[in-house]
């Protein structure tokens, strides 16, 4: 019966009013091009290729997986384009969003060790919805209203969008800010009381992160990362890891008012990162599922062959 509450809440608990349509991420501070088109690592030769899945609130019915694959590579010393594909499903394909996004950077070089970049983010939305199979409670009041009607039982729609981003940072620490979906868009319209489920609201996002360095061996990676958006709370996460060696790193983070978490990942090869979070729920929805899984593998592919043998310059953030 829990899980059934749960699956309740996903669908009729008023999405709008949550207004948390784009995924969360624990691990955001490896897939930043996600939310903001101008993060920048000026790799030259490089394309940094990355996939993410996330297993939200596992054990519950019909919870959320989001799937992204991202990359993005330099194309000179002033220019960065990348290109990312999320897929977000809940409850089993009741419920399905694609993204297909470009983004292009410019970076502008304030001095030697300072760089701006400025980016916009372009692309589309494909929302699906199907309810055919999806069976309410009997005495559900919100059965009567899907199940009755065509336009929420089934829907195939795709809306174009476009994001901005800024994106400030040196070798040791970063400052971003960003909206990568600029244009509002209701994907299911408002009947018998009931708000419009998938209602696209635009999300501001506040980030930073810094590499203090306490010997060759030993670097604190603290991070942050603030979400706004209309009609909801602040989402505030905050994390602190510890890199050690350049190869191995794990930490802890909190996300306030809605759980606790454990990472960890290691630098497998000179090219490939992996790693894996664990959220612990300690908001009332902790009692509806065992946690969330999220899995992160990050990819350097070498085009001119510049990272060969020993790392001289590695990349922290």
């Amino acid at each position: 019966m829990k899980k059934i509450i749960l699956l309740l809440i996903i669908f009729a608990g008023h999405l709008t009013a949550l207004s948390q349509q784009d995924p969360q991420y624990t691990q955001y501070m490896y897939n930043q091009s996600i939310i903001n088109p101008a993060y920048a690592t000026t790799d030259s030769g490089i394309v940094n290729l990355g996939f993410m899945h996330r297993s939200q609130w596992s054990s519950a019915v019909g919870a959320p997986k989001t799937y992204n694959l991202f990359a993005h590579t330099p194309l000179s010393e002033k220019i960065e384009v990348g290109l990312s594909v999320i897929t977000d499903n809940i409850g089993d394909g009741v419920l399905k969003e694609n993204n297909i996004y470009a983004d292009f950077a410019y970076v502008l070089k304030l001095n030697d060790t300072q760089k701006l970049s400025l980016g916009l983010k372009a692309g589309f939305t494909s929302f699906n919805t199907s309810f055919d199979d999806f069976r309410f409670p009997e005495d559900d009041p919100i059965r009567g209203i899907i199940t009755n009607d065509e336009a929420f039982n089934t829907l195939n729609n795709t809306f174009p969008n476009f994001g901005v981003g800024a994106f400030y940072f040196t070798d040791t620490y970063y400052v971003g800010l960003s909206a990568p979906n600029f244009l509002q868009s209701k994907h299911l319209k408002e009947k018998q009381g009931l708000n419009s489920i998938g209602g696209e609201e635009i999300h501001f996002f506040l980030t930073g992160g810094y590499v203090y360095e306490i010997n060759e061996i030993v670097k604190l990676k603290p991070a942050i990362m603030a979400k706004a958006v209309k009609g909801s709370p602040i989402v505030l996460d905050t994390s602190l890891n510890i890199l050690f060696n350049n190869r191995f790193e794990g930490g802890l983070a909190y996300r306030i008012d809605d759980s606790v978490s454990a990472m960890f990942n290691v630098k497998a090869t000179n090219t490939l990162r992996i790693g894996y979070a664990f959220d612990y729920t300690t908001s009332n929805l902790g009692n509806f599922n065992s946690g969330t899984h999220e899995i992160m593998v990050l990819f350097d592919l070498d085009l001119m062959g510049l990272k060969q043998g020993y790392d001289k310059s590695p990349r922290f953030f």
